[in-house]
């Protein structure tokens, strides 16, 4: 019976698990633990401060059948590999099914790979390994953090506030990220400022004529600033009667080199950019990816390396195999002489490798027909950013020219591809729309003489910062060193699915209830929203991973400090009493006097005889302002995703909307509508919502102080 026994392999999930059983045959048994099988309970916070933070753990509710099979195939096997994902929480999961199995902790009983390739499994069957126990601490550090501040600080939200607030040591800095962010663009007042341009001709050889475009650069020597309409016009007529001729021209070479393989966060945001993908989706269709597809005459494959990485780090065989497959593709002009190396950002977890695909002759049209249109699309953005990391860069010339007469400077900049290099394959792309400065450069000396053809000027106003999309959340929570690959998606997911930001077309704003979450954080647990306090937790977790730090010592110097914010804040804020507010509103369904509730995006009614009566409207606000296209009321109202916006009581057959409060002021240079601002200190500012005016009124506040009699 023995030599019918098998080798047990345990993996984390089912799709892994049949992906692999596939490479190893009869002699080996894989089973799925579909994740964690052990965690603190869900009713109780599990930490006990009074026992030096001891821990309980049980078994999930749902997990018993799985780890009852898991003990029955281990009694039987003649080995047990425990080969769940290659980081902190893989680790800890193989840690608690070795508790769990009672697996003696110096077996090496550990396997680690970061692809699903046969290759890759059989080289990991002959290397296993002890469970490290620092990356197992570390995990244990993160989870006992995020419990405490969940589980102190949520109840006092509910006691507090209302039932059903939470707040968490990451998801609550991401929110106040967000809502500073707002704030910053609720202050911004824009200032005007005027871009003046030609259409401009000269001669070369023969008679033949070249025509290009320059801007503005330099008035009476110093530089062009014009800030209103008057200016431009006296600037425009000097373009109009001088004589120009070329002063000066530099012609250069510019190199654009290739971004690095992915990491978990620049896939993101790149599949944010240019698939349109939530951070969720991304991580989803990866997974997908690396856990194995059937494909078409090679069965199922994991096609990309490990997903949840932030190393840019790539195996020398990978690398060997690319460098030989560049040339064979697309010419040896396009490999560099050696292989460009990247340099990860700080505290990346070199081990692991970037997110790449497993094999460099899986072309994405080879394996289309295998995939659904989601996978194929970020399987080919993947493959072809790899392709792409180690290719030549792209050279562009350059031509910078100035042309000046009377006293005015014009300036010509120009530049044309001479080598796509990698470009060829693939170039990256940004949050923002960024116009192409590729341009035909004209074969100019200096000297020539120069015709205006035409003049133009444009007006302009400054911008206020751009408000997160998931795409750049997730650069800055990176660059702020808050997170891990790991935490990135479910962070995101978290503030939206809780009401305290809304998505809305990609961009994240704040609602009324992340407003007021994030203002009760500042006011008493500053520290669990600062950034940078949030940062240093995540080099103290790096720390425990390497075995410099033992975890209890971050818990230790964590809670003092927390648990004397817990009670001021307890002792301090007052309960706010969100009571049922009557209204003179009758309910339409059943004639009950409907009440005012507080909700998610702010009040709304409610019939009082819930749940017997369901029935909900929106509270009606109007302003003082008219409609400035009818002259009807104008009501405050609020979007499917929580922005506020002001819109005519006459709709639909008045369609006007203002996503800023207009006012009655009337602008005193255009006689049309103003809407209110508010700088970043408070002052008050009406500004004309006529794009082509943008007058802007400074408005005298009432002093709210008592004056002497």
């Amino acid at each position: 019976m023995a030599a019918n026994k098998q080798k047990l392999i345990i993996v984390e999930s089912p799709a892994k698990a049949r992906t692999i059983s596939k490479f190893l045959g009869k002699g080996y048994k894989v089973e799925a633990s579909q994740g964690h099988v052990r965690d603190l309970p869900k009713s109780q916070i599990g930490v006990d401060p009074e026992d030096d933070f001891a821990l309980k753990y049980i078994t999930i509710r749902g997990r018993g059948d799985i780890l009852t099979r898991i003990r029955k195939e281990a009694r039987n096997a003649t080995q047990i590999f425990l080969a769940t994902d290659p980081d902190r929480e893989g680790e800890a999961i193989s840690w608690h099914l070795a508790q769990v199995l009672g697996i003696d902790m110096e077996q090496p009983c550990r396997i680690e790979f970061h692809e699903v390739t046969k290759k890759a499994i059989q080289a990991a069957l002959k290397n296993p390994r002890k469970l490290d126990m620092g990356r197992v601490d570390a995990q244990q550090a993160r989870r006992v953090l995020d419990r405490l501040v969940g589980y102190k600080i949520s109840p006092l939200l509910w006691t507090k506030i209302k039932k059903g607030l939470s707040a968490g040591r990451v998801q609550s800095v991401a929110t106040r990220m967000v809502v500073m962010r707002e704030a910053d663009i609720e202050a911004f007042i824009p200032e005007e400022y005027w871009e003046v341009s030609t259409k401009m001709q000269a001669m070369i050889g023969r008679g033949r004529k070249v025509h290009f475009n320059t801007r503005l650069a330099t008035l009476d020597g110093a530089k062009a600033v014009i800030s209103n309409a008057a200016d431009a016009e006296a600037a425009v007529e000097r373009i109009r009667n001088a004589h120009f001729a070329v002063s000066s021209v530099k012609h250069g070479e510019k190199r654009k080199t290739p971004a690095a393989p992915f990491t978990t966060s620049s896939l993101q945001q790149e599949a944010s950019r240019k698939l349109g993908f939530t951070t969720a989706k991304t991580m989803q269709v990866v997974q997908q990816l690396y856990e194995g597809v059937d494909l078409e005459g090679e069965g199922t494959q994991g096609i990309v390396t490990y997903i949840r990485t932030d190393s840019v780090r790539v195996s020398d065989d990978a690398l060997a195999a690319l460098r030989e497959y560049i040339p064979e593709r697309f010419g040896a002009e396009y490999l560099p002489e050696k292989p460009i190396e990247y340099r990860g950002r700080k505290n990346a977890q070199e081990a692991h490798e970037a997110i790449r695909p497993t094999d460099v002759h899986r072309t994405p049209e080879k394996i289309r027909a295998s995939l659904t249109k989601e996978q194929f699309n970020l399987y080919r953005l993947i493959y072809n950013r790899f392709i792409a990391s180690q290719m030549m860069p792209a050279l562009y010339e350059t031509m910078t020219m100035e042309i000046t007469g009377n006293g005015v400077g014009l300036r010509f900049y120009g530049e044309h591809k001479k080598f796509p290099g990698f470009t060829s394959v693939y170039e990256e792309g940004t949050d923002e729309d960024v116009a192409s400065s590729e341009t035909t450069l004209p074969p100019l000396n200096e000297g020539d003489a120069a015709l205006t053809e035409d003049v133009f000027s444009e007006q302009h106003f400054t911008q206020p910062p751009s408000r997160y999309t998931e795409a750049s959340l997730v650069r800055a929570l990176e660059e702020k060193g808050i997170g891990r690959p790991s935490t990135y998606a479910p962070t995101i997911t978290t503030i939206i699915s809780r009401g305290y930001v809304s998505r809305e077309k990609k961009r994240l704003y704040p609602t009324e209830l992340g407003r007021m979450v994030t203002s009760m954080m500042e006011e008493y647990f500053e520290h669990i929203v600062d950034t940078e306090f949030t940062a240093e937790l995540e080099d103290q977790l790096d720390a425990v991973e390497e075995g410099t730090t033992m975890w209890k010592e971050i818990i230790r110097d964590f809670y003092p400090g927390f648990r004397e914010a817990l009670e001021a804040a307890e002792q301090q804020i007052e309960k706010v009493e969100i009571k049922d507010e009557p209204s003179d509103v009758p309910c339409d369904k059943c004639g009950a006097m409907m009440v005012y509730k507080m909700g998610r995006f702010g009040r709304f009614l409610a019939c009082p005889n819930f749940p017997d009566c369901r029935n909900t409207r929106p509270i009606l606000t109007y302003i003082e302002a008219p409609c400035p296209a009818c002259g009807a009321r104008l009501m405050e109202k609020t979007s499917k995703k929580n922005r506020k916006f002001y819109g005519c009581e006459c709709y639909p057959e008045c369609t006007f909307v203002s996503w800023e409060k207009p006012v009655t002021a009337v602008c005193p240079q255009c006689g049309g509508h103003m809407v209110e601002k508010r700088g970043r200190k408070g002052e008050l500012w009406h500004l004309c919502a006529n794009e082509t005016c943008r007058c802007r009124v400074e408005v005298q506040q009432e002093n709210t102080e008592d004056a002497d009699e």
